[in-house]
């Protein structure tokens, strides 16, 4: 590839890349992992004979997307033994937030609607992206999936009926919601679990990943009580962590920090 062409083809990537990255961190829900696939896309698409490619957004996007499947379907049997349950990456809103690209895809996927999509197999999963996230029609998602537009409308059906409620759950907005965020901290740091108590609705779940390596539930728990008494036991107490209000995939939450280290996260819908 000449020099003029690589810099056609770079561009072309760059136009269609927070597409790109959006569609492979909903597909995987990690960052690592989006990056990887769409830096793969990258060196895929500058090996491509530019002349072949009647669309360069429907290339790329069927290039990704099959590149996720292929990384989701091993990424889900290292999950079959995860300890515990694998939850999304949250990615953080904000200027120092890097790259870009992750946070724009993030804020239109909460991690309920991610963790939903757990429940969906590889090629579920990319339908119901691309047709209800991305807005595609039918028959283009039937091209990047390699089926006809028929079965992706049955595909899509069943995928929403598998995805449950969480399909439904969308990211909350505004800044009243760190008023909630700020009591919930105070509450837990004071160590009064009815105060916490009071700030959910009864009937909520408490998820939580400590990938073997930090204290977290093996298991969901029910119920505010049980929950505000979990989280104030595994909630760090000590003065040298700082606790950082921010927006985590749309949505309040906060991350606790010890020196220049993150040491956990909680987000809030």
């Amino acid at each position: 590839m000449s020099e003029a062409t690589l810099e056609t083809a770079t561009l072309l990537f760059e136009q269609n890349r927070k597409r790109l990255v959006a569609i492979a961190y909903g597909m995987l829900g990690s960052v690592a992992d989006a990056d990887d696939v769409v830096q793969d896309s990258y060196l895929r698409w500058v090996g491509t004979d530019l002349d072949t490619v009647r669309s360069p957004e429907g290339f790329l996007t069927t290039l990704t997307t099959r590149l996720a499947i292929d990384r989701l379907r091993s990424a889900q049997r290292r999950r079959e033994v995860y300890p515990g349950p694998w939850l999304p990456e949250p990615v953080p809103s904000g200027p120092s937030s890097d790259p870009a690209d992750i946070v724009a895809a993030a804020e239109s996927m909460s991690l309920s609607f991610l963790s939903a999509l757990e429940h969906l197999n590889p090629v579920e999963r990319a339908v119901l992206l691309l047709r209800d996230v991305f807005d595609m029609d039918y028959p283009a998602v039937a091209d990047v999936v390699d089926r006809s537009p028929a079965n992706c409308r049955q595909i899509a059906v069943r995928a929403r009926t598998k995805a449950g409620r969480g399909w439904a759950s969308s990211g909350s907005s505004g800044d009243s919601d760190y008023g909630i965020v700020a009591r919930y901290v105070e509450a837990v740091q004071s160590g009064d679990v009815d105060a916490v108590a009071s700030l959910f609705a009864e009937d909520v779940v408490l998820w939580s990943d400590g990938g073997g390596k930090a204290r977290a539930a093996r298991h969901p728990i029910f119920g505010a009580w049980r929950v505000a008494r979990h989280l104030v036991g595994v909630s760090p107490k000590e003065s040298a962590h700082e606790v950082v209000a921010m927006r985590m995939n749309g949505d309040p939450g906060f991350v606790a920090v010890a020196g220049d280290k993150a040491q956990a996260a909680l987000v809030f819908e």
